[in-house]
């Protein structure tokens, strides 16, 4: 669109914004924003009478005022006169005002970098301007995008944003094992490498275990440089047991809680006497877990239902305090079948490809259907898996569970738990048991070594067992505990889960009733709903930090 001005400074810049929005319709800069920011077309303007002109002219001045009048690029005094709200002709922005504001609503990636370029030599534009409309840009691609209400839905689901999609308008993420290109204003995402399985049934158990063992022994020489000092992250379990076993880490970190039936430290105490290693505990009170929330939110950049995300960001922060680097031990649960429902993987066959997206199923249709303010039947879960499974055609059940947790739950929740986290502390994070070597092996080891009838990661523990008691190699998975279903049962502790159950920001995008129906019930002793209320509740904080606070 080129917004019309005798201005030729002004119409310089228009024109450029024409090039990169490639449209051919000429309009004012109000009707211009009007239709962008409201979705309408050139053709519902025209056909609108002037009532409803000057309704969406309004609703535009609201949509403007709350990204750019926040930010103090526009005052509302200036948004009026843009927009002919008080009666008289539309005033035309400064130049700029345009670049800034078009920088700041622009609708793709591609557009905002090549404004960003394209303009950063005019004057009066200083280089912090664009680090601020980076932000507004953000802010902007919310406002007036469908888009969230289906990552919404499945979010809900899942508990984190998965596939490349996020809540941005224009923004994606790039996927591991690709890489872009961009040439000549073309955007081009190319894959170099995606997970590959190939049974390899004449190695016995024992020589599986043994390349496992002589594999990571081989990593752990390199993952570190003989001048740095590295700690390691400790659970109850037998992945961080063996890669602290394997390290030369001098120190484990582990957190814990007052609460005895939840607290796993104490076998992470006893793991670490047993390798005569030292180890710091952090206790953790349900206080501080709900308070460093928004915190979490904020640095995760997306939503993440994840509560055992809250106890890492607490953890970082502790273990930040008396080193630069740690271990984790990520990545053998999806590698070599870590996961308890891994066992029924058989009995699930064919059948997988009509459900499962992941190790997490939060919220059913039907429930979502009740819950939200818009629902969209066609929007499912599996359809972000649906390209995967179609690469995997001829693999059994359970090497297809664990691609699509490599694929999907390692990077949407996992790695980014892992990565936004350490990163917010300021902490590095190293994870062995993620090296493409130790994958190659999993991608070669038949089923039956991963998980039996009694077991799980089979090998993986027996090779574990070269280093550990066999109590700590074969020790039933927990899984990373945490005590949240009591605690936000508590009213001592709950009152800000309470508090944006009932907000303007929950009406925006639930059925308020139904979600404090849901609360109510697990209050009153349905602590099966608790997963339900967290998710619902990391979502409203997340959307409170990104758009209401900021």
């Amino acid at each position: 669109v080129i917004w019309m001005s005798s201005q030729s400074s002004t119409r310089k810049i228009a024109e450029k914004i024409a090039v990169i929005n490639d449209r051919s319709v000429f309009l004012g800069f109000d009707v211009y924003m009007t239709l962008e920011l409201l979705c309408k077309t050139p053709q519902q303007w025209m056909d609108a009478d002037v009532e409803q002109q000057a309704a969406w002219r309004v609703e535009t001045y609201k949509k403007l005022n709350m990204v750019l009048g926040k930010k103090k690029i526009v005052s509302r005094p200036t948004l009026r006169r843009w927009l002919a709200l008080d009666g008289e002709n539309a005033v035309f922005p400064k130049r700029e005002q345009i670049l800034k504001m078009a920088l700041a609503l622009s609708f793709d990636e591609e557009q905002l970098q090549r404004c960003l370029r394209q303009g950063i030599q005019e004057p009066g534009i200083q280089i912090n301007d664009y680090q601020e409309i980076l932000c507004l840009y953000c802010a902007a691609h919310h406002l007036d995008n469908n888009k969230y209400e289906d990552m919404l839905q499945i979010y809900l689901s899942l508990t984190y944003v998965a596939g490349e999609n996020t809540f941005f308008r224009g923004l994606k993420k790039l996927l591991p094992g690709r890489y872009l290109i961009w040439k000549d204003g073309v955007v081009t995402v190319k894959r170099y490498w995606k997970p590959e399985f190939h049974p390899d049934d004449s190695k016995s158990l024992e020589e599986w275990a043994d390349e496992i063992h002589t594999t990571l022994g081989e990593i752990m020489k390199e993952v570190k440089t003989s001048d740095e000092r590295v700690e390691s992250f400790l659970s109850g379990g037998v992945d961080s047991s063996y890669v602290l076993a394997m390290s030369d880490a001098d120190t484990a970190d582990t957190c814990g809680y007052e609460e005895e039936r939840f607290d796993e430290s104490v076998l992470a105490v006893e793991t670490a006497r047993i390798l005569e290693r030292k180890i710091s505990r952090r206790v953790i009170n349900p206080e501080e877990y709900f308070n460093i929330v928004p915190y979490v939110m904020y640095n995760m950049e997306q939503p993440l239902g994840d509560a055992s995300a809250i106890v890492f960001a607490l953890g970082c922060q502790a273990t930040a305090e008396h080193t630069k680097i740690c271990y984790s031990g990520e990545g053998a649960d999806e590698f070599f079948g870590g996961y308890n429902m891994y066992r029924n993987a058989e009995r699930y066959g064919e059948n997988l490809k009509n459900f499962y997206v992941g190790n997490t199923n939060i919220m059913k249709e039907d429930e979502k259907k009740k819950i939200l303010k818009k629902y969209d039947p066609d929007v499912l879960p599996i359809e972000v898996a649906q390209s995967i499974y179609e690469e995997m055609e001829g693999l059994d059940p359970l090497t297809k569970m664990s691609n699509i947790d490599i694929q999907i739950w390692l990077e949407g929740d996992i790695y980014l738990n892992v990565d936004k986290m350490s990163e917010a502390a300021g902490l590095e994070v190293r994870m062995p048991l993620t090296d493409l070597r130790i994958f190659d092996i999993a991608s070669r080891m038949p089923s039956k070594y991963k998980v039996n009838e009694e077991q799980n990661k089979v090998a993986f523990r027996t090779a574990a067992q070269k280093m550990l008691p066999e109590e700590i190699a074969f020790r039933k998975k927990l899984g990373f505990i945490v005590p949240i279903r009591i605690w936000m049962a508590d009213d001592r502790y709950n009152q800000d889960v309470r508090a944006k159950f009932h907000s303007e920001m929950a009406e925006k995008f639930f059925n308020v009733e139904e979600i404090n129906a849901i609360f109510d019930e697990y209050v009153g002793g349905n602590s099966d709903n608790w997963r339900k209320v967290w998710t619902i509740y990391t979502f409203l904080v997340w959307y409170e930090e990104y758009f209401v606070k900021r």
